[in-house]
Formats: C-alpha cells, structure tokens, sequence
C-alpha cells in the first residue's frame, strides 16, 4: 500500500479544531491514527498529541492535524471532517480506501 494523494481537513474540522484549542491550556494537534482492532478489522484513534517529527502535518486556520507514517497509506485520499447530527457531535473519516465499514463509522476493512 502506497500513499499517493495525501489526506484532507475540510475547513469545518479545522474550525472545531480551533474551538477545541481555545479552551486548553495548551492547545495541541489532532491525531489521526489507524490501528488493527474493531468489528471490521481496522479502526480510527482520533486524539490531541503533539506532533512527533515523522509526522504528516497538515495546517489550517492555525491549527494541525497529524497522521504518523505507519497510518498513512491507509489514509489516502482520505477526508477528515466534522459533524454535529442528532445522535451527536464527532470527527469522521471519508476514506475511499475502505471497502466496508461498521455502524458507527470507526471501524473498516480494507
């Protein structure tokens, strides 16, 4: 598997991002990791780290999202993006690499 179109942050998960970071004492990065596990065979970890140096860093509305490079190439193409919907507020991962996922959208198979 070969990273060839890096991910993307649409410009709302960069603002929810900021809106985050406006009440920490430190404001940090979101960490976008895949790791083997879940109901599909994969899973997303979405959490706020400090970026490491072999990070990807992606940056808008001054702010960063960080993928490390083993996650990579299972995030090309990918969208990250931020959604407010009756059942609740979340980060969500549009990634045309998947070739199904579960119900709750953070497990998927490849």
């Amino acid at each position: 598997m070969q990273l060839t179109v890096p991910p993307k942050v649409t410009p709302r998960a960069f603002a929810r991002l900021a809106e985050i970071n406006e009440s920490a004492d430190t404001p940090q990065a979101l960490r976008i990791a895949v790791e083997g596990g879940g109901c599909s065979g994969f899973q997303y970890e979405i959490d706020l780290d400090t970026p490491k140096e072999d990070d990807l860093v992606l940056e808008g509305n001054g702010q960063k999202v960080v993928i490390d490079p083993v996650s990579l190439p299972f995030l090309a193409d990918a969208t990250i993006d931020f959604t407010a919907e009756l059942i609740g507020a979340r980060f969500v991962i549009d990634n045309p690499n998947a070739t199904s996922s579960c119900g709750c959208g953070t497990s998927f198979s490849m």
